[in-house]
C-alpha cells in the first residue's frame, strides 16, 4: 500500500482532539457521587441544598419523594465541570455551575458568575453532559468543547 500523496487537511492545534461537527475538545471531566452520602448530608445539614444548588435545580430535585439521586447527579456534574477545566472545588461558587433540563429530558450545563470567566479563559464555548444514577451511585461526564475547527 502506498502513502496518500495529498496533503493532510488543516486541523486543530497540537494536543487538541476533535469532537463532532469540528468541535475541539478542551477537557473531559467525570465524577461519581455516593447517593447514600448525599441523602445523609441533606438530612444532617438543612442548609446544604440551598448553599450548593440553584433554585431551579432544587425545584427539579424536590419533585421526587427521595431527591437524593437527582441531587447526587447534579453535585457530580459540578465537580466534573471543574475537572474538565483543570480546577478543583473552590475555584468558583457552586451556584456558578448549574444543571438544566430540557423538556425532552436532555441535561445541559449553564455557567454563571466566575465560572463563565474561567471557561472563557480556557476557550470553552460549549458543554456536553451525560448523567446517570442508580439508588447507590450517580455519575456525571462532561466534555468541554471549543469553537469549531475551520477546515
Amino acid at each position: 500500500m502506498s502513502a496518500d500523496p495529498r496533503p493532510a487537511p488543516p486541523g486543530p492545534a497540537a494536543g487538541a482532539a476533535v469532537a463532532g461537527a469540528g468541535e475541539v475538545v478542551i477537557g473531559v471531566g467525570v465524577d461519581l457521587c455516593d447517593v447514600g452520602r448525599m441523602r445523609a448530608t441533606l438530612a444532617r445539614t438543612p442548609g446544604f441544598a440551598a448553599r450548593v444548588f440553584t433554585p431551579g435545580e432544587r425545584e427539579y430535585c424536590d419533585k421526587r419523594r427521595d431527591p437524593s439521586e437527582r441531587y447526587a447527579a447534579r453535585f457530580a456534574t459540578k465537580e466534573a465541570v471543574l475537572k474538565a477545566m483543570g480546577l478543583g472545588l473552590g475555584a468558583c461558587g457552586f451556584h456558578d455551575i448549574e444543571v438544566r433540563r430540557a423538556s425532552t429530558g436532555e441535561p445541559s450545563v449553564a455557567l454563571h458568575g466566575r465560572a463563565v470567566a474561567l471557561a472563557a479563559d480556557r476557550g470553552i464555548a460549549a458543554w456536553h453532559l451525560t448523567l446517570s444514577h442508580t439508588h447507590t451511585l450517580a455519575i456525571a461526564q462532561v466534555v468541554a468543547v471549543g469553537a469549531p475547527v475551520r477546515q
